[in-house]
């Protein structure tokens, strides 16, 4: 039976946010602004440390992007919230323990695994997804141990979205640029020794398809020391482009364009390191030496094509070409992780669910159970579209709750919660503790002259905060 008004006021709500991102913190700012409602919220994250990909994700020489977190600590520090971190959902705590405890569950739990690229030589070693070398460079804890081989002179990053930009760049600045950074103490160390002077971009369609933005083309012709080349005929727009451009002009391709084809009248100059951004070419195989190593690239040409929908595809070519080297990273996107006893959508890599209500395979609503961010819509948008995806998600909360088609806990209560988390995970780390963890980062680089110095360790972030 619906609730009353008088009942809608005077309840108490309890919220459980899963993953402490930003599409997590902008779902608990949004509840927050709802003044008709006394709402609690309990953030759950799996790492001791919160805000996702904007610490893991988000490249070390792009501080200013990084300062959206001051709009998450503000929510963190509110009396209706409570952060537990270092509790992992599906080992510290289950879906039935939530819903002993909450009215509502919200799943913000990202996509942070690398697609796979599925060609011939793909698991050899030196081929890595981008988004590990990403993690890597970022201090992630469970990425700090990886090993990539920066003895090569030569990388292939293959694709070209804003995250295959970032590692063109992170790999062709100086130590000096970097160490004004706040990229993990060791990559920092391992970069510095690099011996890479000379990457590849690769793009499988033209210049008015690729998935960068300008800011992003635009700064990398910024970097003091790098050459860009572009082959001139692969800056031109073919046929279909220019019709598609003239008929549908799209700002930030255009600005792309101009940008690219900028760096197409560039003369190859004497600087030390140099990016060859390459258009209408595709990955085929990965060529590997006898000590199972990568050793080659061998790469299809394209010609786009406009298919039943009028989209226009890349469709391969009769001619190929090699690329020695003895590294490759492949960007082709980001997908989510099953989480224990929810939906999920194995080719989309996302959580099935219609604006936000998780749905079942028959698609029927799971009441109480929503979803938010990458893992509710796939990898797309910028950081503030978390924003408006957590708008979507609250305004179903919100109805559902104006229902009563929400669940019903034994123990909803903030003290019943606590007891659970301690018996579960005792080493949980609070918001009070990542603040302090924070101010000990930002004090450790003060010598250093740099933003931070990031724990990526977490036996060193427990002992640093008494567990």
């Amino acid at each position: 039976m619906p609730m009353n008004a008088t009942q809608k006021q005077n309840r108490k709500l309890r919220v459980a946010i899963i993953g402490a991102g930003p599409a997590g913190f902008y779902t608990a700012g949004q509840l927050f602004k709802h003044k008709g409602l006394d709402i609690e919220v309990d953030m759950y994250e799996r790492l001791p440390t919160p805000y996702g990909l904007v610490r893991g994700g988000v490249a070390p020489d792009h501080q200013k992007i990084k300062s959206v977190t001051k709009i998450y600590e503000r929510i963190g520090q509110q009396d209706r919230f409570r952060f537990f971190g270092y509790v992992e959902f599906g080992t510290d705590i289950r879906l039935a323990d939530l819903k002993r405890h909450y009215h509502q569950i919200v799943f913000a739990t990202g996509a942070q695994l690398g697609r796979q690229l599925g060609i011939p030589g793909s698991d050899l070693l030196g081929s890595h997804p981008a988004s590990d070398f990403v993690a890597w460079y970022n201090g992630h804890p469970d990425y700090r141990d990886l090993e990539f081989d920066l003895t090569q002179e030569r990388a292939v990053v293959i694709g070209n979205g804003n995250v295959a930009i970032d590692v063109v760049r992170i790999l062709s600045h100086t130590p000096e640029e970097l160490h004004k950074t706040d990229i993990a103490d060791y990559a920092l160390d391992a970069l510095r020794q690099s011996q890479i002077n000379e990457v590849f971009l690769l793009g499988r369609r033209g210049p008015a398809q690729a998935a960068f933005t300008p800011p992003e083309i635009v700064e990398l012709g910024k970097l003091k020391n790098l050459d860009i080349y572009v082959p001139s005929p692969e800056a031109e727009l073919d046929p279909l482009s220019q019709a598609e451009m003239k008929s549908n002009p799209d700002r930030a391709a255009l600005k792309n364009i101009t940008a690219i084809q900028e760096y197409a009248k560039n003369k190859l100059g004497h600087k030390p390191r140099r990016v060859n951004i390459r258009f209408l070419v595709s990955p085929v195989e990965i060529h590997g030496d006898q000590a199972g190593r990568v050793s080659g690239l061998r790469l299809v040409k394209n010609a786009l094509v406009k298919n039943e929908v009028g989209t226009l595809r890349a469709e391969p070519t009769d001619e190929f070409e090699e690329i020695p080297t003895g590294l490759v990273f492949h960007s082709i996107g980001y997908r989510g992780s099953e989480l224990q006893g929810i939906p999920f959508n194995g080719r989309w890599g996302i959580i099935p669910n219609q604006k936000g209500r998780v749905i079942s395979a028959s698609e029927t609503h799971l009441p109480g159970i929503y979803t938010v961010g990458w893992i509710k819509r796939g990898p797309t948008g910028v950081i503030g579209t978390n924003k408006l995806d957590a708008i979507e998600t609250v305004k179903a909360m919100l109805a559902d709750i104006a229902n009563n088609e929400i669940l019903t806990p034994e123990l909803p209560t903030a003290d019943a919660a606590v007891k659970m988390v301690q018996a579960r995970q005792p080493q949980f780390i609070l918001f009070t503790d990542w603040l302090h963890l924070d101010r000990l980062e930002i004090e450790r680089g003060v010598p250093e002259n740099r933003p931070r110095m990031k724990f990526s360790v977490i036996e060193e972030m427990l002992s640093n905060v008494g567990r």
